[in-house]
């Protein structure tokens, strides 16, 4: 990854300056979080800004945006004159918990979506339905199904978002409950029961089903939690 030096001009006198920062800063970003979730930087350790600007040949500015944009997605913990660290791995009761607190919250969710998403709120789900299709599911390495992930995570928000209540669409972007659970680790054939069961969320709040909406959410979230319960612990 090439070094960027702006001490040449100001970069308020270059229209293409903060761009191009923001795409570096992007860069940075998710290199570190593939490390993050591939546990190349292992749970509880150290994260040094110097190190990674070295390994990552940048300058330590964009290294500096990038964790604080991890620590907000809770990959990263933030400690008083001792920098930061990545956070732990859930446990096997933080993970019950994580679904517990979805289960509360996204069949609820799930349900307004089908009285009161917008036409484009239903053509967004569709249409992440669409793309996730055609993106390689939870499987090996982090960059190899990323994609996958954002979409997935954006897929639940975009249900939260149809919802019409800020509060709760708020609190369920907040539980960032996709990266955690991915952080512990890809289960290979994830991807085909997961859309199917998108689907049928989908189809739910297309028909303005409110009881089915929330009835497909709930037993996506069941089953999803019970594949994680199942994924055994081999590497």
């Amino acid at each position: 990854m090439p070094s960027h030096d702006h001490t040449a001009s100001d970069p308020l006198d270059d229209p293409t300056a903060k761009p191009q920062r923001q795409v570096l800063t992007d860069t940075v970003y998710e290199a570190i979080k593939a490390m993050v979730m591939d546990h190349e930087i292992v749970p509880g350790a150290r994260v040094g800004i110097e190190s990674l600007s070295r390994s990552l040949q940048v300058s330590p500015t964009p290294v500096r945006e990038a964790l604080a944009r991890l620590e907000s997605d809770g990959l990263l913990v933030k400690r008083s004159l001792a920098g930061y660290r990545a956070t732990e791995l859930l446990t096997p009761e933080g993970l019950e918990q994580l679904f517990e607190m979805r289960l509360l919250l996204e069949p609820r969710a799930a349900a307004l979506a089908a009285t009161h998403a917008d036409e484009a709120q239903l053509d967004t789900l569709e249409q992440l339905l669409e793309d996730m299709q055609t993106r390689p599911a939870a499987d090996g390495r982090y960059t190899a199904y990323r994609d996958f992930v954002a979409l997935d995570q954006r897929f639940h928000d975009a249900v939260a978002a149809g919802a019409g209540r800020l509060l709760l669409a708020d609190a369920i972007e907040r539980l960032h409950s996709h990266l955690h659970i991915f952080r512990l680790r890809s289960i290979p054939g994830a991807g085909e029961p997961t859309l199917a069961e998108h689907e049928r969320i989908v189809r739910a709040v297309l028909r303005r089903s409110p009881e089915r909406a929330a009835e497909a959410m709930a037993e996506h979230l069941r089953l999803s939690l019970e594949r994680q319960r199942n994924r055994g612990d081999a590497p």
